[in-house]
């Protein structure tokens, strides 16, 4: 990495705390979950660590239009599932092809990417009903 993008300890211990869950956790989640480890950690640097790591491609960024942004320490090739009611997260490991982009024709764009994601009801969810 560069010097501005060094790993500083911070950045490191947010990035390993992501690591170890497959939750897909939200910025504010990260925070609780960094906290043990690093008391004097700002809700801010936690922002803006995970701003970086998702810029330089070491964690993914979930986003949904109306969702808080969720984050994803895997960044193997997989595809996500969201729960419509609780907007719970999962992995799909086994991912379908993407559809060919770059033979669309949308007047106004060059289109450079595509992502498939599946909306659903989890268990929990559906099981609670």
């Amino acid at each position: 990495m560069a010097a501005q993008t060094r790993m500083t300890r911070q950045r490191k211990v947010i990035l390993d705390e992501l690591r170890k869950v497959t939750s897909h956790p939200t910025a504010d989640e990260i925070y609780e979950m960094v906290r043990p480890i690093l008391p004097r950690i700002s809700l801010g640097t936690v922002y803006r660590n995970l701003d970086l790591l998702a810029e330089t491609g070491e964690i993914l960024r979930l986003e949904h239009a109306g969702a808080q942004k969720r984050f994803d320490g895997n960044t193997m090739p997989h595809q996500h599932v969201r729960c419509t009611k609780c907007g719970r997260v999962g992995d799909v490991m086994s991912p379908l092809e993407v559809p060919a982009f770059n033979q669309l024709d949308v007047p106004g764009f060059t289109v450079s990417a595509a992502r498939v994601e599946f909306e659903g009801i989890c268990d929990d969810c559906m099981t609670s009903n």
